[in-house]
């Protein structure tokens, strides 16, 4: 029986039967997710080896997960009775090459507490999001996820030097070499960086770092439009391009649902906008005069009637207090009630247009509907988010009407419907409707050669395989 099997290969701290997996079984937004056999919590890559390889063996499927973060269901079992394996138990960190700017780090790591490791040794880890207090290195990589930093640094495949992964018949890839110049054949590292647990179960991963900044700071502007906000990043960018490492836009609808429901969030501005900038400098010299670069680009923002009201943080407790108006506006939103989250990209120049088009056509099919935009100003992310009409608890029937208009402009404007939170189980049906035939036959077919039993993270990225639909 594979129970007993799994429970033998993993001892008692090891295996959680199905019954009493409730934390597991269900994402965060809880919309998907199913009983499970059970989790396996494996304490060494061995051990996933032999609990993958015994699932393989059953016929079982497996749910690779990480800190179950993620908002598209990519984490939790699709149907009945399949293996999590969470690799909360596998969260090692090795000492960080200096020389060579890099860390060897397990999947189940906590990027939170990657951040805390690297203090003091001069080196960074250049990806902040608002669940880094719980999103696993795993996670990330397979979510290939991006964040605040990532029109300086890159999204995650860019950090990713080298990958140890668990196949899914149990068979261990060791890639873990510590070189940026590897062209060996094909990128394996980046086949597995946003594959979101469909082609095998990353273990450990070594990690590119950067210099840490040694001075840093943050600015909050307000502006009149988010078209003025693009305008005004795209000149920051021209002038400051080596030293910006943060360039967060947000609307007054999500600032107002983060004051409104969020203990200890304090505005600092003496005006209220339509738009507003959270800005961040850094360099790793601390010759380089920030304060003067900043200070004229915000002078020469007002002369140009861009930035009508603007503030520098004078502390770290500042910057940490202008940060959380941006972070804490998802959850100002959820305390609000019901709502629907996009996660849209576009040229960074066609921002304020995607919103405009965005909001006619949200109103267009419920009026009244509440927008919430916010996201990275530097590489066209908008995490635009719907809250039902005042009064009204739901959105009328029209959830996917809303999802399937604005995955549909994201496309025809040259952008993405999954700019980092991947497809998952949610976005599976768009991909096949609104991506070319020849690349969802490149990635059924890619899902085929690794996994010919279709046993991994089944109905993830891909429906179940059908060996007669592969060809291009």
């Amino acid at each position: 029986m594979l129970e007993r099997e799994l429970a033998a290969i993993l001892g008692p701290k090891g295996w959680v039967p199905g019954a009493e997996s409730a934390g597991s079984s269900h994402d965060w937004l809880n919309r998907y997710g199913e009983l499970p056999l059970g989790v396996a919590r494996p304490a060494s890559t061995a051990e996933v080896a032999a609990v993958v390889a015994a699932c393989h063996a059953a016929g079982v499927p497996v749910v690779p997960q990480g800190g179950n973060t993620g908002l598209c269901g990519a984490a939790v079992p699709g149907i009945p009775g399949g293996v999590i394996v969470n690799l909360m138990r596998m969260g090692g960190i090795e000492p960080p090459d200096l020389a060579g700017g890099s860390v060897t780090v397990g999947a189940g790591l906590v990027l939170a507490r990657l951040h805390q490791a690297l203090e003091g040794t001069g080196l960074m880890f250049p990806m902040h999001l608002g669940a880094e207090g719980s999103a696993q290195i795993g996670g990330l990589i397979g979510t290939n996820a991006g964040g605040s930093q990532a029109f300086r640094y890159g999204m995650m495949q860019d950090l990713v030097l080298g990958l140890e992964v668990v196949l899914p018949d149990g068979t261990i890839w060791n890639g873990l070499r510590a070189v940026q110049k590897d062209n060996a054949g094909y990128q394996l590292r980046k086949l597995f960086c946003g594959a979101e647990g469909t082609l095998g179960v990353v273990t450990r991963a070594v990690l590119r770092l950067h210099p840490a900044p040694r001075q840093r700071l943050t600015a909050l502007v307000a502006l009149p439009s988010l078209a003025a906000a693009v305008t005004f990043g795209t000149g920051l960018s021209a002038e400051a391009g080596e030293f910006l490492q943060a360039m967060e836009f947000f609307s007054e609808t999500g600032l107002d649902l983060a004051l409104r429901h969020v203990a200890g969030l304090d505005w600092p501005l003496d005006s209220r906008a339509k738009a507003y900038l959270l800005l961040e400098l850094g360099s790793g010299s601390p010759r380089v005069a920030l304060d003067e670069i900043a200070t004229a680009l915000l002078e020469q923002g007002m002369e140009q009637g861009l930035i009508l009201d603007g503030a520098l943080a004078a502390s770290g407790a500042q910057r940490a207090a202008f940060w959380r108006l941006r972070e804490e506006q998802p959850e100002g939103q959820r305390r609000e009630g019901p709502q629907l989250k996009h996660d849209i990209s576009v040229p960074p120049a066609r921002i304020a247009e995607f919103v405009d088009r965005g909001e006619a056509l949200c109103n267009a099919t419920l009026p009244g509907v509440r927008i919430n935009p916010f996201g990275h100003l530097g590489d066209g992310n908008i995490h635009y988010n719907l809250t039902p009409p005042e009064g009204r608890a739901d959105f009328a029937g029209q959830d996917a009407a809303l999802a399937n208009a604005l995955a549909a402009l994201a496309t025809d404007m040259g952008g993405s419907f999954a700019a980092e939170h991947g497809l998952g189980r949610s976005k599976t049906a768009l991909a096949d409707a609104l991506r070319p035939p020849a690349e969802r036959a490149l990635h059924r077919r890619i899902k085929a050669a690794l996994d010919p039993a279709g046993q991994m993270n089944p109905g993830v990225i891909v429906q179940p395989i059908d060996k007669n639909n592969l060809s291009i």
